[in-house]
């Protein structure tokens, strides 16, 4: 016999060796799943198994139950507040999140869907308190990131910021962000921004839009100032406490000295 039949006898008896161990060990795996398979089956019913509803909905979910189409009010509760909000688990709330994202979302679907067909929407302050409850809910967890950031790195954990100004010379809160291209050499942001705010003309936008923030609080001022008037005239012995907290910008000894206020007064209370 030659060398290459004698390797060839060989080979063949290694293979088929290799073989009969491969199938050894597939059976011997196939009998190890079987039998796992069977015995979580023997204990199914001691165990806590994942369920989930069956009932598969539609595009309806956008829009409001059928019988209150057509009404003019919806009964309906008030808005979840902080006190409330900050006894609940982190879990609680992110489910709580997305029932607010959800009616929020049909709401704004019945909305659009009433004015499209020009008919009244019942009870629109419900948008108004779903967004308030959302507002809420983002405050109480911003509260817990930040005992958490406090607790752990000695940093509140907020996206840092400062105050910047813009091109006309105002001034705004600038929540930073990271770039990938450095401010000195992003072209493209300089050019937008190489015009700076010491002109002529951004002086005197400056000077007249003061005037006319002056002027807003100047006419706001003699606006409490003729209500507080018309008040102590009609009601001369009411709470002068609770009128200076609701309007603190009038000095109200000031004007109890006026004629046109004091021969209403007794002023034997003065």
């Amino acid at each position: 016999m030659s060398v290459f039949n004698r390797f060839f006898v060989v080979s063949k008896q290694v293979g088929k060796i290799l073989q009969n161990k491969s199938e050894k060990f597939i059976n011997a795996a196939y009998n190890n799943e079987k039998l796992l398979h069977n015995t979580i089956l023997l204990h199914a019913p001691m165990a806590k198994t994942f369920s989930a509803s069956s009932k598969h909905f539609d595009l309806m979910d956008f829009f409001d139950d059928k019988k209150n189409w057509g009404q003019n009010e919806v009964k309906h509760g008030r808005s979840w507040n902080k006190d409330e909000l900050r006894i609940k688990s982190n879990t609680d709330l992110h489910k709580l999140w997305f029932v607010l994202l959800k009616e929020r979302n049909m709401l704004l679907t019945m909305e659009h869907e009433c004015n499209d067909k020009i008919e009244l929407f019942p009870s629109p302050e419900r948008i108004d308190k779903v967004n308030e409850s959302m507002k809420n809910l983002e405050d109480v967890v911003r509260e817990r990131n930040k005992a958490y950031h406090e607790l752990e790195t000695g940093q509140t954990g907020e996206r840092p910021g400062k105050l910047v100004t813009n091109q006309l010379g105002l001034r705004y809160f600038y929540r930073m962000s990271e770039h990938v291209i450095p401010k000195f050499a992003n072209r493209k942001w300089n050019e937008t921004r190489k015009f700076g705010y010491q002109g002529v003309a951004v002086q005197k936008f400056l000077r007249m839009y003061r005037e006319k923030l002056y002027n807003v609080k100047r006419k706001q001022r003699n606006r409490d100032r003729n209500e507080v008037i018309g008040l102590l005239k009609r009601f001369p012995n009411m709470d002068r406490a609770a009128i200076a907290a609701k309007y603190p910008s009038v000095d109200i000894d000031k004007l109890l000295k006026y004629d046109r206020i004091r021969s209403n007064i007794d002023t034997n209370k003065l």
